[in-house]
């Protein structure tokens, strides 16, 4: 049995993603941090707006890295992951919580998971609207 390779989330991919959702931002008039990391959990960029708050970054990089662990938007495990229950409480890699709010979005190539975008610093919606605009430009 053959498999095909797939071309994995290269740093140019994860460049794009972050200037696509940093112009979507830009254009509601919002400051927000975007993370991108690979399939194995590594960043590969990263970009906080100046005038973001700090945790905007940290935000971020535990949104992608939700969606990442999940293969699911954050935005569709808001509903479903109630506090105290398993996944809420899980640990991960990062020796972080996953976190359950809009904004982080998995990245697939030719129905394949490569990556995980995380964007945060605008309303959970807004942050949700950035990540899926990046994903789809990347497309």
């Amino acid at each position: 049995m053959s498999t095909t390779a797939v071309a994995p989330l290269t740093i140019e991919d994860a460049e794009s993603l972050v200037t696509a959702a940093h112009r979507a931002a830009e254009a509601a008039g919002v400051t927000v941090s975007v993370t991108v990391l690979d399939a194995g959990g590594h960043l590969l960029a990263f970009r906080r707006d100046d005038r973001a708050v700090l945790i905007s970054g940290e935000t971020s990089t535990r949104k992608a890295y939700t969606a990442l662990q999940l293969n699911a938007p954050t935005a569709d495990l808001v509903d479903a992951v109630q506090p105290g229950e398993l996944f809420h409480t899980l640990p991960t890699a990062l020796d972080r919580p996953l976190l359950f709010i809009a904004g982080g979005v998995p990245v697939h190539r030719e129905g394949r998971l490569i990556g995980a975008i995380g964007v945060g610093g605008g309303a959970p919606d807004q942050d949700h609207g950035f990540a899926s605009a990046a994903v789809q430009a990347l497309a």
